[in-house]
C-alpha cells in the first residue's frame, strides 16, 4: 500500500482494547504495533519508537486522554475513542483527526481510518514533491496467466462484480480475480479513492457529481454513506 500506518491503541478497558486491536488487524494498510492499557507506558514507548496513528481513550486513571495529548505534543495522528462526546470540544486544540464514540462499529472505524490514510497520503505527496526519485505511475493487474501493466493515467474506475473486478480504462475493459482490497492497497491514494464497497474511482476522470453519484464517461457511480463524508471533504 502507498501508506501502511503503524498503530497503537491506548485504552484501559480490556474489551475496547481487544475490539480496536481486532479492527486494526482486519484492516489492510494498518499495522498494530502496540496495544496498552497504561497510558504512561505508551508515553514511554513513544520516546524511542515511531507510531503513525494512535487510538486514544479519554478517561483513564493514571493519565487522562487530554494529559496524554499534552505530553504527546502532536508527534502523530490521533483518533480519540470515548463514550463521552463532550471531550470533542477540549480536543480541538490538539488537532485530533477524528472522534469515535463507544460502542465503536467497524463502519465508523473505517470512516475514521480513511481520514488518516488521506492525511498520510497528502503528507507523503508533499514530502516527495522535491524528491529526485521517480514515482511509480502504473499498476500490474493479474488476468488469467499474465500480468498486465496499466498506467494510472488510463484508469477510469474499478468496479466489483461478484468474483471479478472490472477495470475500466480509457481504451479497454479488463477483468481480474484480484480483490478490491488488494487493488486499493497498490494505488496512490491522492489520485484514487474508494467511494463504495464496489467502486474505486480515479479523481482525475470525474466528469461531474450530482445527487450522490459520480459520472465518469457516462457511467453513474453511487457514493455510499460509509464513504460520503470523507469523499466530499476531500474534494472540497
Amino acid at each position: 500500500m502507498a501508506n501502511v500506518l503503524n498503530c497503537m491503541v491506548v485504552d484501559d478497558e480490556p474489551l475496547a482494547l481487544s475490539l480496536l486491536s481486532d479492527y486494526i488487524e482486519k484492516t489492510p494498510g494498518l499495522n498494530l504495533i502496540s496495544a496498552v492499557s497504561n497510558p504512561l507506558a505508551a508515553i514511554s514507548y513513544l520516546k524511542s519508537e515511531a507510531i503513525d496513528l494512535i487510538f486514544l481513550d479519554m478517561q483513564m486513571p493514571e493519565l487522562s486522554g487530554l494529559e496524554f495529548l499534552e505530553l504527546l505534543q502532536k508527534k502523530c495522528m490521533v483518533i480519540v475513542t470515548t463514550a463521552y462526546s463532550e471531550f470533542a470540544i477540549d480536543g480541538y486544540r490538539f488537532e485530533i483527526l477524528d472522534y469515535l464514540l463507544k460502542p465503536i462499529t467497524m463502519a465508523n472505524f473505517q470512516i475514521a481510518v480513511e481520514k488518516a490514510w488521506l492525511l498520510a497520503a497528502k503528507n507523503k505527496f508533499f514530502n516527495e514533491t522535491n524528491s529526485s526519485q521517480p514515482q511509480q505511475s502504473y499498476i500490474f493487474i493479474k488476468t488469467e496467466n499474465r500480468f498486465v501493466k496499466i498506467n494510472h493515467a488510463d484508469i477510469c474506475y474499478f468496479e466489483g462484480a461478484r468474483d471479478y473486478v472490472v477495470i475500466r480504462t480509457i481504451n479497454e475493459t479488463i477483468l481480474t480475480l484480484q480483490s478490491m482490497k488488494s487493488i486499493q492497497e497498490s494505488l496512490p491514494e491522492p489520485n484514487f479513492m474508494r467511494v463504495h464497497k464496489s467502486f474505486i474511482v480515479s479523481l482525475d476522470k470525474i466528469d461531474f457529481i450530482e445527487r450522490g453519484r459520480i459520472s465518469i464517461r457516462d457511467k453513474l457511480i453511487p457514493i455510499s454513506d460509509s464513504y460520503k463524508e470523507i469523499f466530499f471533504k476531500y474534494i472540497k
